[in-house]
């Protein structure tokens, strides 16, 4: 597979060679990320203008778009510079005028010769008591009516592209759409009623009403799943080849999980239990397991880490943790140590600060294998952190280590399994359009023993009240999180708030009672300010949001959030996640600064109701969009330009197990399908697809 095949060439040609498009212009288009034909084809209308002949343009409300016929009566030329020049006509029914500025009157009477009959279509306004249509969109011969479409289709612009440009370009483009092999799945095309991907493009640029520009409009859909299904088959790709990689079969026989899950002093979910025979039985065939684990804020993804590292000591090797920053590395070992202690499991820890003869000696010990699970940062990529046997790698909060890091560390161990861990509940749709590659594991049920956490919503007034509520929390030796704004401007100002919000709660509760924590602090004072929080030397600790995802301290109950309204909805579910950890009453106080926007409101009601991450995070999407919610800049999310993943999430799910059942079937695309998925491939640009198949 050398070069993009033939039969796309004019889609990818210059910009140039379409009607009405120069140099200059093209440039311009670049400005709206269209660089080809192809591009431009994949602009698909947003709305449209109803142009359907009327009888007068007193038939429509003002400011509404119209178009009438029309007998031109007389020309008013501008008597002043800078006055308009204006035509009076009249319709059916009545008389109105033309009004153009900066007009050409040369051109004008040519255009509407005096007593002449045209079609004019535009949009209806009042001034001065008079109806009139300025610069009409359209003035055509009667004999040319046919040509002006009854629903105009409207693009996307930007400066300097008219929608008589786009229009033209468009309809040049169209010219040269060829026809390809199919590539989607008969069935799923006979079952949808969908066309042909070339008649599917020539109907989305031209809509016959409003109902045609709704995503689910067949042709739309078509154009919609193309994209996933292009997508989705990359990461089928990649996930093939992955799993043609030599793996290892690690095989649990129960010796260290036994004493284990004996000695816990709750019994296991559904969940967690599904979730850790899924493991299993990965880890239990040759192939490597690239599993994702998600679960929401406490729903026990610790335990299913825990028996995927023992299953590799038990299989005679070794397993790694790694989680984003060494606070949490050091918790994790606390909790790990403790559930592995009846099983006689060696758990060491090894982070950038370790030096000298003691890392020297745990880099020993990791070598001949006397260490069987290790947690640890970043630092455990360390070129001279080798293993005697690496069998599995645990990576907590994904989000932070990107795919180049999951790769990397797979390399560690000679043929290592790969469980990715978040708490993070992402939509479905996004899941798959970012994990794709992955196997999912969900754990949707809480362990027993989570005490609910109250939510409330306090007005900025009223923050004497919630200072109050503290005093007598703190009375009780209960501990505070007062979580600061997030000040859109820069990192600065949110520092100054949060400095400011530690200063009066000193004043209050005394210098030792309160910690501060927040992005810019040294890594070993944030280190030490969470520590003394942790061991119940502070009672408040005041926070940007650096606050950890995961951090435990069971006894701190009241998490405090000051404009709440600034923040996202999956990062407020986040830090309401850090109470509710003990047997103690917990409360969450969510304080905005009143009037809420419409969206505010909604957002914070939301969190009201549910504790649900998943059903929070879907709200999340339907509020703010597939972008934000993942945050597009890191999240290697592609951006598609047709599929609308909030609207057509469930085509996602489809194009996700086509992509998979054609690729296990059809692993270099050689049959007649698979070499039309090819054409879609270079027709998408999945070049990192490409690629692969290639080199096989």
């Amino acid at each position: 597979m050398t070069g993009r095949p033939e039969v796309l060439f004019p889609l990818f040609s210059q910009l140039e060679t379409l009607p009405g498009v120069g140099p200059k212009t093209a440039k311009l288009f670049e400005n709206m990320d269209v660089h080809a034909p192809r591009d431009l084809l994949m602009t698909l209308p947003t709305s449209g203008i109803d142009r359907r002949l009327q009888a007068s343009v007193q038939d429509v409300a003002p400011t509404e778009t119209v178009t009438v016929e029309i007998t031109v009566e007389r020309h008013r030329p501008a008597r002043q510079k800078g006055r308009p020049y204006r035509v009076d006509v009249s319709d059916t029914k009545t008389t109105f005028q033309l009004v153009f500025f900066h007009a050409r009157p040369d051109f004008l009477l040519r255009q509407l010769p005096e007593g002449a009959r045209r079609i004019v279509s535009g949009r209806i306004e009042v001034f001065d008591g008079i109806l009139q249509m300025v610069h009409p969109d359209h003035i055509l011969k009667i004999e040319d009516a046919g040509s002006l479409p009854s629903f105009e289709p409207v693009y996307p612009l930007t400066q300097g592209i008219t929608l008589k440009t786009i229009t033209r370009a468009v309809a040049g483009a169209l010219q040269s759409l060829p026809d390809f092999g199919e590539w989607i799945d008969p069935d799923l095309v006979a079952r949808e009623g969908w066309p042909t991907w070339a008649s599917a493009t020539a109907t989305a640029h031209a809509p016959k009403g409003t109902v045609d520009l709704l995503p689910t409009a067949p042709a739309r859909a078509r154009l919609a799943y193309d994209e996933l299904f292009a997508h989705q088959v990359t990461l089928a790709l990649a996930r093939g080849r992955r799993r043609r990689l030599p793996g290892r079969a690690s095989t649990a026989t129960g010796k260290f999980q036994q004493p284990v899950l004996k000695n816990l002093p709750y019994r296991p979910t559904d969940a967690q239990m599904r979730a850790i025979d899924e493991v299993q039985s990965d880890m239990a065939t040759d192939l490597r397991m690239n599993r994702l684990l998600q679960g929401d804020v406490g729903s026990g993804k610790t335990l299913v880490a825990v028996m995927a590292l023992l299953t590799a000591a038990e299989a005679g090797g070794q397993g790694v943790m790694m989680a984003p920053t060494e606070i949490l590395a050091r918790q994790h070992l606390v909790s790990l140590k403790a559930l592995c202690e009846p099983a006689n499991v060696v758990v060491e820890i090894l982070t950038g600060r370790d030096k000298g003869a003691e890392r020297a000696a745990k880099l020993g010990a990791l070598r001949s294998g006397d260490i069987q699970i290790l947690l640890g940062t970043h630092a455990v990529f360390q070129k001279d952190v080798e293993f005697q046997d690496l069998r599995i790698a645990v990576i907590d909060e994904q989000h932070r280590f990107g795919v180049a890091q999951r790769m990397e560390i797979g390399q560690k161990g000679q043929a290592a399994d790969v469980l990715v861990m978040t708490a993070t509940p992402i939509p479905r749709s996004l899941s798959l359009a970012h994990y794709g590659d992955l196997d999912v594991s969900i754990l949707d049920e809480k362990p027993p023993g989570r005490t609910p956490v109250t939510t409330a919503l306090v007005s900025a007034g009223r923050i004497d009240e919630v200072v109050e509520h503290l005093r007598s929390a703190v009375a009780e030796g209960r501990q505070t999180y007062w979580v600061c704004p997030l000040v859109e401007e820069s990192e600065v100002t949110d520092l100054a708030a949060a400095e400011a919000r530690f200063a009066d709660l000193r004043a209050l509760f005394g210098d030792d009672a309160v910690g501060l924590v927040h992005g810019q602090m040294p890594a070993r004072e944030k280190d030490t300010a969470m520590s003394r929080f942790v061991n119940g030397e502070t009672n408040v600790l005041v926070a940007t949001t650096v606050i950890e995802v995961g951090v435990d301290v069971p006894n701190a109950s009241i998490m405090v959030v000051e404009r709440a309204e600034s923040f996202g909805l999956a990062q407020l579910h986040q830090l309401r996640g850090r109470v509710g950890r003990g047997s103690e009453k917990s409360t969450c106080l969510l304080m905005y600064q009143p009037p809420l926007t419409e969206t505010g409101r909604r957002r914070l009601e939301v969190l009201r109701e549910t504790e649900d991450g998943f059903r929070i995070a879907e709200e999340d999407l339907a509020i703010r969009g597939a972008g934000d919610v993942l945050g597009t800049a890191q999240s290697g999310l592609p951006r598609f330009r047709v599929a609308d993943l909030e609207r057509q999430s469930a085509l996602m799910a489809v194009a996700q197990s086509d992509a998979r059942r054609l690729v296990d079937s059809d692993p270099a695309l050689e049959s007649d399908r698979g070499t039309a998925v090819r054409t879609l491939l270079w027709l998408m640009e999945q070049d990192r697809a490409i690629r692969m198949i290639s080199v096989g």
